[in-house]
């Protein structure tokens, strides 16, 4: 098991257009290349463990993909069985969301994932899945994986998904595209939705309106993606908190995308007090541009709307409430007992390590403001806990173990973070 020590930063200036590229967009451009006519190309792919996993299953499937270093591009001739066991490595995003591309594929196919992803609940996919037709089954009753798919005939169906979760929607919504009726799903609050502007951009007919998105069944393949992934707001919202608690220093952001959904921690970044501008620059399949934070002094603030939003970068954005002055809460999350760790505990009881009063609720958390103090914390094999921890260490020196796993998202962190501080691996 690998460890990292990060030593306390002086104020910095850090400009980078080489934050990782966009994990959602990266999977889905692979996904989606599948259900395409004629040769996609893919710039500034993730080259990340759970994105190349997800590239390599495509291969599984039968699409070509040609990889020059700079450009992927994608040829497909239709999904075809497999001999292979497709291993989604420690990916959520991949497993959940080929349950649903795969559930109407002719052929029968088997997923599995690391020791972490095996633990994870799959049921919020497989059971709506099923109710319409999908024959999918797995351990403890389709709960958990590896996970049998053996293509059906699909329903068209009217879903109320009781959770917002762009992962059970997409799963959904890739399901709709081969049934036999138009499709509807609502959501009880608007989850991310790259899934619905990628799939708009390659010709599929679906449409938003508030909490619904209808979906029609395809009549023919979809165009093929020409996409350049944008950087990573989730990844770079490390760099901005890292600028926020380090007086006199700055963070530019070049290239991210500014996606609505994507850019909520931001915006609570803001309601804290930090200095955050944004300017837009492209806009095509995602609006894309540049973010510039710098430190102010913070203080407490409640999170409770949007949590969709911002799930992933809850972590980071509680490093921040632990320099912050008052009493954080984040509320409505109990989504977050089953991502790659259970976050709840896993951020509560990392810092208390760091000297800071905490409160936990079964939907979330209360962090007091104080001293972060210099810790041995563990990622509990999740990216995004190892990832803040390093941040908070920018505060106040940090070591942390298990850190294998920034692999799977931000391959580059540490080049990154060297530009802000000394580290030792």
């Amino acid at each position: 098991m690998m460890s990292a020590k990060v030593y306390p930063a002086q104020s910095f200036g850090f400009k980078s257009d080489a934050i990782a590229p966009d994990k959602s967009i990266s999977h889905r451009s692979a996904m989606f290349a599948v259900l395409a006519e004629g040769e996609s190309r893919i710039e500034n792919f993730l080259r990340a463990e759970d994105t190349l996993n997800t590239l390599k299953i495509v291969g599984h499937l039968g699409a070509e993909i040609q990889d020059d270093g700079s450009v992927i591009t994608i040829r497909s001739h239709g999904i075809h069985e497999t001999s292979e066991i497709l291993d989604c490595g420690n990916s959520g995003t991949g497993m959940r969301l080929f349950c649903g591309l795969l559930s109407s594929a002719e052929g029968h196919f088997v997923l599995t994932g690391d020791e972490y992803l095996k633990r994870r609940p799959m049921k919020r996919v497989t059971g709506p899945l099923r109710s319409i037709g999908a024959n999918l089954d797995g351990r403890n009753n389709g709960d958990l994986a590896p996970l049998s798919i053996r293509g059906a005939s699909l329903k068209a169906f009217e879903y109320l998904s009781p959770i917002a979760s762009a992962q059970v929607k997409s799963a959904m919504i890739l399901a709709a595209l081969r049934s036999d009726g138009v499709c509807t799903f609502r959501e009880p609050e608007l989850s991310r939705d790259h899934t619905e502007r990628m799939l708009r951009g390659m010709g599929a007919r679906v449409e938003v309106n508030g909490l619904e998105t209808k979906i029609w069944p395809l009549e023919k393949p979809l165009k093929p993606l020409t996409i350049r992934v944008p950087a990573d707001p989730s990844s770079a919202f490390f760099f901005a908190v890292a600028a926020a608690i380090i007086p006199g220093s700055s963070a530019i952001i070049e290239g991210v995308t500014l996606n609505p959904t994507r850019i909520e921690a931001f915006k609570v970044l803001e309601r804290m007090g930090a200095k955050i501008t944004y300017s837009l620059t492209d806009e095509r399949y995602e609006p894309i541009g540049t973010i510039r934070v710098e430190h102010a002094l913070l203080h407490a603030v409640t999170v409770e709307e949007n949590i969709a939003w911002l799930i992933d970068e809850l972590p980071a954005l509680s490093i921040a409430m632990a320099c912050a002055e008052g009493k954080s809460l984040i509320k409505n999350a109990e989504e977050l007992r089953v991502k790659e760790s259970d976050r709840i505990k896993t951020v509560v009881d990392n810092l208390n390590l760091c000297g800071i009063e905490t409160e936990e609720f079964p939907d979330g958390y209360a962090v007091i403001g104080g001293e972060l103090k210099s810790a041995l914390v563990n990622s509990f094999g999740d990216h995004r806990i190892a990832m803040s921890f390093l941040i908070a260490g920018l505060k106040c020196g940090m070591e942390v173990e298990d850190i294998e796993c920034i692999n799977t998202s931000f391959p580059n962190f540490f080049e990154l973070l060297g530009m802000c501080t000394k580290v030792e691996q």
